[in-house]
């Protein structure tokens, strides 16, 4: 992959999402303030702590879309970063309740396990043929809120990273006193463009789809 191929993907990007980093971070911000899906809640938490997280990564280029132009049906990425590096980093959440107990949670969290790194593998490879990226110049990794996912990236490269829910639920509580008091009066207020920059968010349908 030549700096070439890069910016002609960072191009693509900037045409399908253009919304600014400025908007996408007052849109999680007002997730925060009204935590309707907790998804979208543990999806704030990467948003905001991107860089303690995954520190390579520089610049969001890709939320909720299609890696592959038009080609919705063969799934959305969460989050698709720039890195420092110039690489393609590729981060798939899932929120699996760690905290739910009897047999059938017990399968569902395995099910959900099993799922997300399915999901970063297939995309990491959709990119990798359709735009001629080299397997070097790609990274992949799962945020969830299941530290049993650790080892689960050994052997099929994929970077494991985790919180726990209640720190998760600790630092949404806690969030308001370090964000802006004028960002959240005004996603309370309903006066927040952001969210508007994210139509197929605001029905939420692809919640259902994973």
């Amino acid at each position: 992959m030549t700096a070439d191929d890069v910016n002609n993907f960072v191009v693509y990007c900037k045409k399908i999402q253009p919304q600014s980093q400025e908007n996408i971070k007052r849109f999680f911000e007002g997730v925060i303030a009204f935590p309707y899906d907790k998804e979208l809640l543990l999806q704030a938490y990467l948003f905001l702590n991107i860089k303690q997280i995954f520190p390579s990564c520089c610049e969001l280029l890709l939320f909720e879309k299609s890696p592959i132009a038009d080609y919705t049906d063969l799934g959305k990425c969460d989050f698709v970063y720039l890195t420092s590096f110039g690489k393609i980093f590729i981060v798939e959440t899932k929120f699996i309740d760690t905290e739910a107990t009897g047999a059938t949670e017990r399968k569902r969290r395995n099910k959900h396990r099993n799922k997300v790194f399915e999901q970063v593998i297939t995309l990491k490879s959709r990119f990798s043929q359709y735009w001629n990226i080299k397997l070097d110049q790609l990274e992949c990794a799962v945020f969830t809120t299941d530290p049993e996912i650790a080892w689960r990236g050994n052997g099929v490269n994929v970077i494991t990273k985790s919180i726990l829910i209640d720190k998760l639920e600790y630092w949404r509580m806690n969030y308001s006193r370090i964000c802006p008091a004028d960002t959240l009066r005004e996603q309370e207020s309903g006066g927040g463009s952001a969210v508007d920059g994210f139509p197929g968010i605001k029905q939420l349908p692809f919640r259902s789809q994973k």
